[in-house]
């Protein structure tokens, strides 16, 4: 099914969506080959990778739930040929909460013990949420993101950069900047000229990208 065509100019940037959605694949792909160099029973290492889960977790979550409390009603409303698409991400939000909710659940047990066998459900989940990620994401893209350019407000968009940002763990908001960056085709170049100009991405490059830099390296396990 084609995606609706809209008249008239856009009336909001909705570059933001493709800019979370290229971090959140790119974190959880990457996230099977983090547990995977955890040694057994290694439980500092674990620790940290488990921190790093939880935080795309909940970011997914999120993301997710900014959608769903508000977003599919505004383009019902606003855009009801896209109805059918609408439904569709509906849909596929449940089924990725179904994985979502088992890494969740599975995470914590494996961070306490870094045990392999621990380790199986949480790759388990990883590859599930990965591979409906794929699929997610460019459908989304593509039928859902034209819509929100022509009938949701910048203020409106807004309110889901908001939620986002307010749903990152204290203590993280330096990591996940740095995993926003990393995902961007060009390092994040451009977007740290859109969004942090001038002396605040200097704060970025001295302070918040030292920082990502340590958490990477005992993220990986090149801390020691």
């Amino acid at each position: 099914m084609t995606a609706p065509r809209f008249d008239g100019p856009k009336i909001c940037d909705a570059s933001g969506m493709f800019e979370i959605h290229r971090m959140l694949l790119r974190s959880f792909e990457e996230a099977v080959g983090l547990v995977d160099g955890v040694a057994e029973g290694d439980l500092r290492h674990a620790r940290v990778v488990a921190a790093q889960l939880h935080l795309i977790s909940n970011a997914l979550h999120a993301h997710h739930e900014g959608e769903d409390s508000r977003l599919w009603d505004m383009i019902d409303r606003r855009a009801p040929a896209c109805a059918l698409h609408v439904e569709r991400m509906k849909i596929q939000h449940a089924q990725m909460l179904i994985h979502l909710d088992a890494l969740d659940r599975a995470a914590p047990t494996w961070r306490d013990s870094a045990e392999r066998s621990d380790a199986a459900p949480v790759r388990d989940a990883l590859e599930k949420v990965s591979a409906a990620l794929r699929a997610h994401f460019p459908d989304e893209e593509a039928n859902i993101v034209p819509a929100i350019e022509h009938v949701v407000t910048q203020p409106e968009v807004n309110w889901f950069s908001k939620h986002g940002r307010q749903a990152t763990p204290k203590g993280q908001g330096w990591n996940m900047l740095g995993a926003i960056l990393a995902a961007q085709p060009d390092g994040g170049t451009r977007w740290l000229k859109k969004h942090m100009p001038g002396p605040a991405g200097l704060i970025w490059r001295f302070i918040g990208a030292p920082r990502y830099a340590r958490f990477r390296a005992a993220l990986e396990g090149r801390s020691r």
